[in-house]
């Protein structure tokens, strides 16, 4: 169970173990199952464990009656869509959580259509009734530069930006909003709102994953259904159909690949119904024995109704 940071500085007197508060506090658990739980992303999981630190050791100096950074809790987060943000912000949110910077520790996953309204007088309901199922906790703000358009003078989404705002100077405990979306989105939505960004104490930026980190996402995300494994031939030809995907301009990293592995399971359940029915091992009159490994395994021919036969055969293995 973890330990309050107060009660540990208590018991610790003047000699303070860091270390200790690391673990005590359950920090280090989150961020070894962040480590676990996301494959790559080493400069996130750096850039998670900085700020960990900086608001640990300010966490430290507050309770022990000296002064603080006092800097803004409010992040972006730019990247994307499928590498990790969400996940990433729930860790943090637990982090926040275990320090006493939030009550709660929860992320409410919100967009526009959640926050903005449709006529006069809809927006500013809508976007308090969030932020309330928020409080303790993180908004997070998917596609945030959809909030602004600058272009439609009859769009309501400046409402929303301005009750964020108020809400980001004048509410500054137990309730940290984060702005999401891609890179070059999110930085004209600063630079068209600038009293958000100024307001925004950490920006974590999300890259692409490469090859290697989708095959091992893709190979993870099977071995939690139960242990599904590629054979050596399968691997090879994931490999080259990942290089393909990465190309497309609606690519979204890991979930792209959790759809990709949906229509795989598809596509395997067809493969091994046609194997059993050729084999006679089906009899539709009688009951259907399958053996785990019968779908425990993809094989190429499961990747032909994807890919198509005729790219596979240009493949070289």
């Amino acid at each position: 169970m973890c330990k309050s940071l107060k009660d540990l500085i208590i018991s610790q007197n003047d000699n303070i173990d860091i270390r200790d508060c690391y673990v005590q506090t359950g920090i280090e658990s989150i961020i070894g199952q962040l480590d676990a739980e996301l494959v790559g992303l080493k400069g996130v999981k750096t850039r998670v464990r900085e700020i960990s630190s900086v608001l640990l050791f300010d966490r430290i100096r507050e309770l022990q009656e000296l002064s603080t950074l006092q800097s803004s809790l409010h992040m972006a987060f730019t990247g994307r869509p499928g590498t990790g943000k969400t996940s990433v912000a729930a860790k943090i949110a637990l982090v926040l959580r275990n320090l006493g910077y939030l009550s709660k520790g929860h992320v409410s996953n919100v967009t526009r259509e959640d926050l903005v309204g449709q006529y006069v007088g809809h927006t500013a309901p809508k976007t308090k009734e969030q932020l309330q199922k928020a409080q303790g906790g993180i908004l997070f703000i998917d596609e945030a530069h959809h909030l602004y358009k600058p272009d439609n003078e009859k769009d309501y989404g400046s409402e929303a930006v301005e009750l964020l705002l108020q809400v980001m100077e004048n509410q500054r405990e137990d309730l940290i909003i984060i702005f999401a979306g891609g890179k070059d989105k999110i930085d004209g939505f600063f630079n068209s709102n600038p009293g958000v960004s100024s307001r925004i104490g950490n920006h974590v930026d999300f890259p692409d994953y490469n090859i290697d980190d989708l095959k091992e996402i893709s190979k993870f995300l099977l071995n939690n259904e139960n242990r599904f494994k590629y054979t050596d031939e399968a691997l090879d030809i994931l490999v080259f159909y990942l290089g393909q995907l990465v190309t497309f301009p609606a690519f979204a990293n890991a979930r792209t690949v959790k759809i990709f592995l949906n229509q795989l399971f598809a596509f395997q359940a067809i493969r091994v119904e046609k194997e059993l029915t050729l084999s006679g091992k089906v009899n539709y009159n009688s009951l259907v024995t399958v053996q785990k490994d019968d779908f425990r395994h993809f094989t190429v021919d499961d990747f032909i109704n994807i890919i198509g036969s005729e790219e596979i055969q240009l493949y070289s293995f």
